[in-house]
């Protein structure tokens, strides 16, 4: 073979070659994807939705610009692969300007359709959960502003403390200001030999932004997919626009897929918790008491003001008579 017959071989094969690579990075799986349009009617090909979630031409809303509302969007069909990428489009928006909440969450759990407090999904999960905290009320000062973006793994035994925003359990977490923008943001969550990455793109410049990057992620097959979001005293709209899951995987070996299922979620690090200050302790008193002991110290002061004023005619009136 001829010298330009090799290089010509050698550049074929490194193209097919970079256009595999590119094909399995890019490769979308429609069972764990989301895209419009949605749907037929109620129904949702490989989705299931629950609570207060509406479907719409142009969007899913978990959750409308009220208070107290629950809603989640969950996939159908477990995920076998053991390394992946997941693109959230979405939008979070409402009339408030200073306050407004409550958030929601990105989930790759073993149980689906559970409802809960955990951002209007099941507490105590097992698996992966991505945060998207809007609660601009919230709790204690943190060295941190609303919105925030977190991550948390956990094995069924830890509680995720809405009183701590999470910070004891969090792996790692930045500010995403994502809030009332006229465009859609996206989130990429990638899942790769063990190592959890959270991009974003909250800034319509199609350039992604590294949020944080975790090590040490150990997470089975085996899971579901979902989003989830809530609202409480305060509120705002919760959209998602689509989910576009890319296997990473070049070759998929079914054995390892089943193998990897049987692992415990776990991470090997967390992050330090935030600094936070203690909240204050209620008084031991009831309402009832403090309204009697407030009455009781306005009797007193009027006796005492009734006692000082008889005292001052009185003596006025000693005085005139030592006149006469």
């Amino acid at each position: 073979m001829n010298p330009k017959s090799l290089l010509w071989s050698v550049l074929v094969s490194v193209l097919a070659l970079v256009s595999a690579q590119y094909e399995s990075i890019e490769y979308m799986k429609r069972e764990h994807s989301l895209t419009k349009p949605y749907g037929a009617g109620m129904n949702v090909p490989y989705w299931d939705y629950a609570g207060h979630t509406m479907v719409t031409n142009n969007y899913v809303r978990l959750t409308p610009d009220a208070q107290s509302k629950s809603g989640s969007l969950w996939n159908q069909v477990p995920c076998m692969t053991k390394n992946w990428e997941m693109q959230v489009s979405f939008k979070v928006h409402g009339h408030g300007k200073d306050l407004f909440g409550d958030g929601m969450a990105i989930w790759y759990a073993r149980e689906r359709m559970v409802p809960g407090p955990v951002f209007g999904s099941k507490d105590y999960f097992s698996g992966l959960v991505i945060i998207l905290d809007t609660y601009s009320n919230h709790n204690g000062p943190h060295n941190h502003q609303h919105p925030f973006l977190s991550a948390m793994v956990n094995n069924g035994t830890l509680h995720y403390d809405h009183d701590r925003d999470g910070t004891h359990t969090q792996l790692a977490g930045c500010e995403t200001k994502f809030r009332n923008v006229d465009y859609e943001t996206v989130i990429t969550i990638r899942y790769e030999n063990d190592v959890l990455t959270v991009l974003t793109d909250l800034e319509n410049k199609r350039e992604w932004k590294e949020c944080f990057t975790v090590k040490g992620v150990l997470l089975p097959t085996g899971y579901f997919f979902g989003v989830s979001a809530t609202t409480g005293d305060l509120s705002d709209n919760h959209d998602i626009i689509s989910l576009r899951f890319y296997e990473l995987d070049m070759v998929t070996d079914p054995q390892a897929s089943l193998e990897r299922r049987q692992i415990i979620p776990q991470a090997l690090t967390f992050e330090p918790p935030r600094e936070r200050s203690e909240d204050k302790k209620p008084s031991g008193m009831s309402n009832v008491k403090i309204f009697f002991l407030i009455l009781l110290g306005m009797m007193v002061a009027v006796a005492v003001a009734i006692g000082g004023i008889m005292y001052y005619q009185k003596h006025k009136e000693n005085s005139k008579k030592r006149f006469y």
